[in-house]
């Protein structure tokens, strides 16, 4: 196995002009229309990322997760804080200036420090970092006093007028928000107002036997709010919890052609397999420029760029040029909130973060490293990978992409990557489902998670809380999770062996 960056980057080339696989099946549904390659390399990369057959050994460069991307450091709590590891020198300049954005505490205003100023007025947390710390997964609060900076509530209500129905439908709409408190719910503020309210957990346990009597507990959470600080809400307010996700691998999600997830779309079930994963579009059916949703939950947003300006002004309140809303999630009702300064800075830009700070954030967003494999020859961890793939959840954790020619960002470009998701929504059942819509996604329907880097979760975060809200303490709690689209290859992991079972979750450990 080469260890060097610079070897990497031709692996594709080498795999292209080689010949060097001779696998059967195509993995996606129907034929990829990349633009990006001529018609024999393009039949030569469908090869490479055919689903496995064999099971004795691991596939050529399984273990370099993402490519030349891919972090050779050896795991530790910050194996998803590390660069792209073929950035070229300016890269890593870039890399790093964004980092110290990303960990930047904002402050309100006015300030002696002035490029600070902008914090709030209503915020969940004062930099990026104490959400997603050390780049990686949030959690759900452990205890009373556990703060929830690293979840909160999403808001939205029902249409309520023909307009915003057919807005709605025709997708120029993606929800409508809650007329008092916005699009989510800041359990922070400024000292001068009110926060806008505490969530509250509370749940309830199921127990769920699996074949030799194992057991799992499920946790069934319910959600509601306490200490509102605005009035009431509205009576058919939708609430919908969100955890932070990992942050690896993302310029790498956004580098995959969109050719190749529109050839894994099944809406119909026209295959008849149960699975009908659909794309997440954002903007107008009738507009020809609209694009493909990636990123978050429901994959509602299609840029790390969109998604850190989203979250720049939902999560801390900081405008920026492609979210400009001074005052963040504040609502016209939150007059208190309005009344406040804002930390626009006329002779640094119109924003309190202008273009270069987004840009520099989202930069270090899109090239933070996916750790290296671990135990990819291990017998155990094979037959597990077996398993994943004979009960199914292949199916909808694709496991590997060759990314674009075309990606603007070099070290990005036609890297074969492994992130095992198919970028899609799919339906994952009444018990998943948060019964609020969103864009494409329906209240029952959530983006396949990619699963790269999920073993050290532990690791980097300290904990195995897994899916949208935390709910599953770890990954056998999470798979038993699985309904809808996903129920029959839930059933058969709790139908299989003991030993098996475990093998899987090994294989699912490894990535």
């Amino acid at each position: 196995m080469p260890s060097s960056s610079n070897s990497q980057l031709g692996l594709i080339s080498v795999l292209v002009a080689g010949g060097f696989l001779s696998l059967a099946g195509f993995a996606l549904g129907t034929e990829s229309h990349r633009d990006d390659l001529k018609k024999s390399d393009l039949d030569r990369v469908m090869e490479i990322i055919s689903p496995a057959t064999e099971f004795d050994k691991a596939e050529p460069y399984e273990r370099m997760s993402a490519g030349a991307t891919t972090s050779l450091k050896a795991p530790s709590r910050d194996a998803f804080s590390q660069h792209s590891a073929n950035l070229k020198f300016s890269g890593q300049e870039k890399f790093k200036l964004g980092n110290g954005l990303f960990r930047k505490l904002w402050v309100s205003s006015p300030s002696s420090t002035q490029a600070s100023d902008g914090l709030g007025p209503l915020f969940n947390a004062r930099s990026c970092q104490r959400c997603h710390l050390k780049d990686g997964r949030g959690h759900p609060p452990e205890h009373a006093q556990d703060p929830a900076t690293s979840m909160f509530l999403r808001l939205s209500v029902p249409p309520r007028t023909v307009a915003e129905k057919a807005a709605l439908e025709d997708g120029s709409l993606s929800l409508i928000t809650e007329p008092t408190y916005g699009q989510q719910l800041q359990d922070f503020s400024l000292p001068e107002i009110k926060a806008e309210g505490r969530m509250v957990i509370a749940y309830e346990e199921e127990e769920v036997e699996l074949e030799g009597g194992e057991k799992v507990f499920l946790r069934h959470p319910t959600y509601s709010v306490e200490d509102l600080g605005y009035g009431p809400m509205a009576e058919d307010v939708m609430l919908s919890p969100r955890v932070a996700p990992q942050m690896i691998g993302l310029g790498l999600l956004g580098a995959i052609h969109p050719a190749d997830i529109l050839a894994n779309a099944d809406p119909a079930d026209e295959n008849e397999d149960g699975i009908s994963g659909k794309v997440s579009w954002v903007g107008a059916k009738s507009d020809p420029t609209r694009t493909i949703g990636r990123f978050g939950w429901k994959a509602s947003t299609p840029s790390v760029l969109l998604q850190s300006a989203g979250a720049f002004a939902g999560d801390i309140g900081i405008s920026s040029d492609l979210a400009p809303r001074h005052w963040g999630d504040c609502t016209e009702n939150q007059p208190s909130c309005l009344d406040l300064p804002s930390g626009v800075q006329e002779r640094l830009g119109k924003t309190e973060a202008p273009s270069p700070v987004l840009e520099l954030v989202a930069f270090y967003s899109d090239n933070l490293a996916v750790p290296v494999r671990r135990n990819v020859d291990d017998p155990n961890v094979l037959n597990g990978k077996r398993l994943f793939y004979e009960i199914g959840c292949a199916n909808c954790h694709r496991p590997k992409y060759v990314t674009s020619r075309d990606t603007e960002q070099e070290e990005l470009r036609f890297q074969l990557i492994w992130p095992y998701t198919d970028m899609l929504l799919h339906d994952m059942g009444e018990g998943l489902a948060d019964n609020r819509p969103v864009g494409s996604a329906t209240g029952r329907e959530w983006r396949t998670a990619p699963l790269w880097g999920i073993g050290l979760t532990k690791e980097v975060s300290g904990h195995t809380y897994f899916l949208h809200d935390g709910r599953a303490r770890n990954l056998k709690e999470a798979i038993v999770w699985h309904g809808g689209e996903a129920e029959a290859a839930q059933q058969a992991f709790i139908s299989l062996p003991a030993n098996d079972r475990e093998d899987l979750i090994q294989f699912l450990e490894s990535l």
